[in-house]
Formats: structure tokens, C-alpha cells, sequence
């Protein structure tokens, strides 16, 4: 049988041009809009084909203009401007982690989570959990934490979305390559090439790939490798992907696997965070270690492990959060229970509120037991949490259930248009270092309200101009008539008050609340002098029938006779992506 090889063959970068190089393989390019600026330069058309992705330019870009730019001086002086920021933001020493409270921490934060979201051109996110994951990442780099994030790394990401003309949302597969990433093989200080967690009667194996992001590291597992069976290198082929089983294999690969990679990267981390019970087994993991390793009984090695691990849930309903059925644990923990030294039946108990034997495990209550700060994302969740999960405290009042709060924030940079940022520093100064100080943007109320509206109106334009374009593309890809095309042109107004909906379509998050009244609805986007326009974006998962009936009953809800503006409109809701109506938006 003959030998295939495969190859990737790119252009020779020019000397001139190889902090270009450099800079692709760092995420700190995706907040700076600088660094993007000159990205765009090299070929604005394969900027926008390669979804932005710098790695995937320069591979693919013509080598004459490479050449024609290494000659370009008015390019290579911009270049060397947005460079010397580069090399000045990782070099510097006047930190929060250097110089202020952040240097007590001598040994790294590990922050797991299961999906990271940095920018539309790395697809390892669905939602908001994501954005969390990659903003906190993004901000721990700027705080200069010292911080590391595990996570897996998913062959076909999440899905593209497409809508018919019935508006039944269809996934298409990505099959991405790495190589088209900005990720490079992680170095293990044990000098082995991959790290094996075992799962049921076999070991997997897993590659570590190690993304950049300003100053910190995000390390990723990716099983599809030759070493694992066919049923093994699926573990990473999709986030959230597969069935219930699917789902356990992999949060044993984020978990437990997590632990060994941080193990063989020579990382010893004084805290692991888990966003959201994804990860929890990696307490298990840790508790196991030490009974095995350091001859700890179980409870003894519960404590020293709980005082270490924080947890952070995000769903306010119980259908949101993982659980699995007793006998799928028994088939997958029944060994770990025994290295434990306790009984299955007590293991399992972790993952219960002990209230009902029957109730299956759940990992949110297992990350709740298993931790000693445990905390919801907004005052109003926590609330709701400290309610949802009381049952795990028994007999405890529910004010005082340990549930604390934090609202959660975004990386600024990445979420500020970068028109309200030139617009902030001409009036403010470098505003960058002044985030935390409310009387420093009191300075926002000199600005003209004029120059104010005016950068606003232009961003809304923008975001317009975007929908028109993606509804155009979908309606030339269901072979829509031209006259059809044309009115994709009377699409939004921006003049009108715009309203968004952009979230994933589940059930509990209730995207079809809007047409509760719909009498009323008619009346507000038909107000002759104060109409209203809605734009919804967002997905449902794949295996979400009830999520994507949503989208069906909104697309559908639109496009009935007699919404003279809503017809217009509405029926372009899921063409625009949550991360392009946030940053076309936010701020401005």
C-alpha cells in the first residue's frame, strides 16, 4: 500500500516582515486594533476569507506582496511601531503581578474550563462561558497573574450555523486544521511526547498544544492522534458534541487529564479554578494523587484538596448543568472508587444533595463539595444559586449557603470599538490604566455629545451593513429570485432604536418571550414616529431540538403578514454572529 505524506507549503516571510510571524502566534494581536490594522494590509479580501486569522495570511498570502511590503517603508515603520508595543507589553515590570497585591502569588492560578472563546478565528467556544474563559484569560495576561488555563482542543470546534428558508437551523461541521492555528506543541519538562488517562479498561493518549495569549499560557488536549482508537480520537472532535457518554469521556479528558498535563508540564498550581462543573473531576484526580502518593485517607486528602479548588457555576436551572446515571458512573469510577479506598456508594454520594439516593451525579454539586469558594456571575445568580443548590447544605439557612457573587466583567480592549478608544484617548488620555476609577471617567460627560452619537451612529451603520451582507449571502445560497436580493438593501434602519437579542437558543433563556404579545409588538415596530427594530443572533446545539424550534418560532413569528417593519428584518436574526453584534456594539 503506498505512503502518503501531507504538506503545507507557505510563502518565505521576509526578514523585514518576520515580527509578523511573532506577533500571529500571540493573542494580544486580537485586542490591538494596531496589530490588526496590518494584518488587514497585507490582503484585506484574504483577511476577510481566512476569518481573520493571521496564521492562516501569511501562509496564504501571494509572495509578491510579502516582497512588495518588506519594501513598503511606510508599512515597515507602522510595523516596527505596533512590534516595540508588542515587546513592551510582555517585557514590562510595573504590573499588578509584579509590583502590586497579584506577586504574593508564588505558584500559578490553573483555570480550567471547557470551551474558550478569544476571537471568531479560533472556534474552541459555543457562548457566553467561553467569552468568560477567554476574557478572564485576556485579563489575567494584562494583570500579569501568574495564571495558566487548561482546556481541550476540538477538531471541529463548534459548528456553523446555517437557516433555511423554513428557518431550521442546520450545523455544519468545521474539520479544522491546526497547523492553520496559532498553537505549537507544548514542551514537557518529562521529555515524553503525549500524556495517557485512563479510561475504562485502556489508556488515551493526548498531544498538548500551547496557545499564547499576551503573557499567560493556555494549554490544550487533543486526542485525535494515531495512538488512540478511532472511538478515542473522537473525545475532542466537537465541543459538546456526541451523547451522554461522549460527554463523560471527555470531562474525564478535562479533568483528570488536565492535571497530568499541568503534572508533565512541571506546573504545581496553589489554586484550580473550575468554570462551571465541566472540570470537576479533576478534584477527584488530585484527591486520588494524594491517598495514592502521600498515603492520605480519603477525608484527609478531601480537605487539602477543597482548600485549594474554587468553582464558578454559571446556570441558574438544574437541566443546564451536568449530571450522569449511577450506572454510567459505577462503569467509569468503579476502579477510582477503589484507589480512593471507599466504597462506590459514598463516591457517588458527592455527586448528590443525599436527599434522594436516586438522584443521578451531578458535577455541579460535586465542584460545590469538593471546593471551599464556590460563586455565581452576577449579584441577582447568586441569589438564585444559593436557592437552586440549598439541598447540598442541609438544615442550613439559604442566606447562609456558601455562595458568594461576582459580577462578571469583560477584557475592555478586546469588547471597546476602536473607534470609542481613539475616541476616549483623544479626550481622555491613555485610559487603559484608569479601567477601575470612576472619577476618571467622569471625564466621558466633556465630550460632545455631538462627536459622542456621531461615532455611535457609525458603528450602527457597520453593524447594519454586516447583516445586509449575510442575509444577502443567504439569500443567494437558497437561490432566492434578484428582486429578493435587492431588498436585502432596505434591511434596518440607522435611524431607529435597535434592539439585540444575541444568546445561545435554550429553552430556559426564553428568546421567544418578545412575541408573547404580539398585538402589542406589532404596535411598537410599526409606531409610525418611535418604531423599534429587533435583531436576534445565536445558536442552538445541535441535539437541541427544543432550542432550535425557538429559532424556527421566532423566524417564523417574523416573517407572518402584516409586521410592515418586522418582516424586513427579523428574518435575518440568526445570520449575525454573537461575537460580530458585541463588538460592532458594546461601547458603542
Amino acid at each position: 500500500m503506498p505512503t502518503f505524506q501531507t504538506y503545507n507549503v507557505t510563502p518565505i516571510l521576509p526578514a523585514a516582515l518576520e515580527p509578523l510571524r511573532e506577533m500571529s502566534f500571540n493573542l494580544w494581536w486580537t485586542w490591538e486594533p494596531a496589530a490588526r490594522r496590518l494584518f488587514r494590509h497585507l490582503d484585506p479580501d484574504l483577511w476577510n476569507r481566512t476569518n481573520h486569522n493571521p496564521v492562516r495570511m501569511l501562509q496564504l498570502s501571494r509572495q509578491s506582496r510579502l516582497e512588495e511590503l518588506a519594501q513598503d517603508k511606510a508599512f515597515l515603520r507602522e510595523l516596527k511601531q505596533v512590534f516595540e508595543e508588542f515587546e513592551k507589553y510582555l517585557g514590562r515590570h510595573n504590573t499588578y503581578g509584579k509590583t502590586g497585591a497579584g506577586r504574593v502569588i508564588k505558584n500559578p492560578i490553573a483555570y480550567f474550563s471547557a470551551e474558550f472563546g478569544f476571537h471568531e478565528s479560533i472556534p474552541n467556544y459555543s457562548g457566553g462561558l467561553g467569552i468568560l474563559a477567554g476574557d478572564h484569560c485576556k485579563s489575567a495576561s494584562d494583570l500579569d497573574l501568574n495564571f495558566v488555563a487548561i482546556g481541550l482542543l476540538y477538531r471541529h470546534g463548534y459548528f456553523r450555523q446555517q437557516i433555511d428558508k423554513d428557518g431550521v437551523q442546520a450545523a455544519i461541521n468545521l474539520n479544522q486544521n491546526f497547523y492553520h492555528l496559532p498553537i505549537r506543541e507544548a514542551l514537557r519538562s518529562n521529555g515524553k511526547p503525549l500524556i495517557s488517562v485512563p479510561i475504562l479498561d485502556r489508556q488515551v493518549f493526548a498531544r498538548l498544544w500551547e496557545l499564547r495569549v499576551g503573557r499567560v499560557s493556555l494549554y490544550l488536549l487533543d486526542t485525535d492522534i494515531q495512538e488512540n482508537s478511532a472511538e478515542d480520537r473522537l473525545i475532542t472532535a466537537e465541543l459538546y458534541g456526541g451523547d451522554l457518554e461522549m460527554r463523560m469521556r471527555q470531562e474525564i479528558m478535562l479533568g483528570i487529564g488536565g492535571v497530568k498535563a499541568l503534572a508533565a508540564l512541571g506546573i504545581q498550581p496553589a489554586v484550580f479554578h473550575m468554570n462551571e462543573g465541566h472540570s470537576a473531576f479533576l478534584a477527584l484526580e488530585r484527591i486520588r494523587l494524594n491517598v495514592v502518593e502521600k498515603k492520605l485517607d480519603f477525608y484527609s486528602a478531601l480537605q487539602l484538596v477543597a482548600a485549594a479548588n474554587v468553582f464558578t457555576t454559571h446556570t441558574p436551572v438544574p437541566a443546564g448543568n451536568d449530571s450522569f446515571p449511577r450506572e454510567m458512573m459505577r462503569k467509569y469510577f468503579g476502579n477510582f472508587a477503589k484507589e480512593l479506598n471507599i466504597p462506590f456508594d459514598e463516591l457517588f454520594t458527592f455527586g448528590q444533595t443525599r436527599l434522594d439516593p436516586n438522584d443521578p451525579f451531578s458535577m455541579t454539586i460535586l465542584a460545590l463539595r469538593l471546593s471551599r469558594h464556590s460563586n455565581g456571575v452576577s449579584k441577582l445568580h447568586g441569589e438564585v444559586t444559593r436557592s437552586l443548590w440549598k439541598d447540598v447544605w442541609s438544615g442550613v439557612p439559604v442566606q447562609e449557603v456558601p455562595i458568594t457573587s461576582i459580577t462578571n466583567g469583560i477584557h475592555t480592549k478586546t469588547w471597546m470599538a476602536p473607534e470609542f478608544a481613539a475616541l476616549y484617548r483623544k479626550h481622555l488620555g491613555v485610559w487603559e490604566e484608569h479601567l477601575t476609577e470612576p472619577e476618571f471617567w467622569r471625564g466621558v460627560i466633556d465630550i460632545h455629545d455631538a462627536e459622542l452619537w456621531e461615532t455611535h451612529q457609525k458603528l450602527k451603520l457597520r453593524l447594519i451593513n454586516f447583516i445586509r451582507d449575510r442575509e444577502r449571502q443567504r439569500r443567494e445560497r437558497l437561490g432566492e429570485s434578484p428582486e429578493s436580493i435587492r431588498k436585502v438593501n432596505r434591511i434596518l434602519d440607522p435611524e431607529i432604536l435597535t434592539v439585540g437579542f444575541a444568546r445561545r437558543f435554550a429553552t430556559y433563556k426564553r428568546g421567544t418571550l418578545l412575541f408573547s404579545d404580539k398585538e402589542r409588538l406589532k404596535r411598537l415596530v410599526n409606531d409610525t414616529t418611535r418604531p423599534v427594530q429587533f435583531i436576534f443572533a445565536g445558536k442552538a446545539r445541535p441535539r437541541d431540538e427544543a432550542g432550535k424550534a425557538i429559532i424556527q418560532e421566532v423566524y417564523n413569528s417574523a416573517a407572518k403578514p402584516g409586521w410592515k417593519i418586522a418582516s424586513s428584518f427579523l428574518r435575518t436574526m440568526t445570520a449575525i454572529s454573537r461575537a460580530a453584534w458585541c463588538r460592532a456594539s458594546i461601547f458603542g
